[in-house]
C-alpha cells in the first residue's frame, strides 16, 4: 500500500472507530448503516460533491456550510453530522470513502456478517455463487456476502479477497509462477 493510501486510511480508520463506537453505545448502528449507505450513494452520483471533498480550491467555511448544509438535508443522524462538520474543519473530507468502507466493515462485522471480494474470468452463475458462499461461511463461520467483479485478463480460475486475505487461484497466476521457476532455472 503506497503511502498517501495508507495514511488516508489510518485517518479514516480513526474517524470510522469513534463514529462507530457511539452509534453502538446509542443503539443507532442501524440509522448510522442508512447514513452509510445515502452517503455512499450522492458521493456515487454527484461530481459536485466528490469535488468538494477533494478539492483544495474550497475555503474551510466553504467546504463546511455546504457538508452541513448536505447532511441536514439528508437527515443524517447528528453524530455523522458533526463527524462530517469536523472532518471539514480539519480539511480531512478527502477520507471520506475510505470512512464509508471502513464504518461499513465495521457494521458487517457487529453483524456477523463479512463481504467477500470474487474476481472471475467469467461471470459466476446463481450456483457456483450459492457453492462458493457456503464453502466460505463454512470455513469463516460467518455470514457471506459475495461482490463479484469479472476480470478477463484472469483467463480462469478466481481471486477471493477476505480482509487483508487473497486467495489466487487464476490461470493467470499459476502461469506467471511458471514464467519466474523456468527464468530461475535458466
Amino acid at each position: 500500500m503506497s503511502e498517501p493510501a495508507s495514511i488516508s486510511s489510518g485517518i479514516a480508520s480513526r474517524y470510522a472507530t469513534a463514529v462507530f463506537e457511539l452509534a453502538k453505545q446509542e443503539k443507532k448502528l442501524k440509522q448510522l448503516e442508512k447514513d452509510v449507505d445515502e452517503l455512499d450513494a450522492v458521493l456515487n452520483t454527484s461530481e459536485d460533491l466528490r469535488s468538494l471533498v477533494t478539492s483544495p480550491l474550497y475555503t474551510r467555511s466553504q467546504v463546511g456550510q455546504a457538508i452541513m448544509s448536505i447532511a441536514r438535508s439528508m437527515k443524517l443522524q447528528l453524530t455523522m453530522v458533526n463527524t462530517l462538520a469536523l472532518m471539514a474543519e480539519k480539511r480531512r473530507l478527502f477520507v471520506l470513502p475510505n470512512l464509508l468502507a471502513a464504518l461499513r466493515a465495521r457494521i458487517a462485522a457487529e453483524k456477523g456478517q463479512v463481504t467477500v471480494e470474487v474476481i472471475s474470468a467469467k461471470a459466476l452463475s446463481k450456483p457456483q455463487a450459492v457453492t462458493l458462499a457456503k464453502t466460505l461461511k463454512a470455513q469463516l463461520s460467518m455470514d457471506i456476502e459475495l461482490k463479484s467483479t469479472v476480470d478477463d485478463s484472469l483467463i480462469g480460475g478466481l481471486v477471493v479477497k477476505v480482509g487483508s486475505k487473497m486467495i489466487d487461484t487464476s490461470i493467470r497466476a499459476k502461469l506467471n509462477a511458471l514464467q519466474n521457476k523456468m527464468k530461475e532455472v535458466g
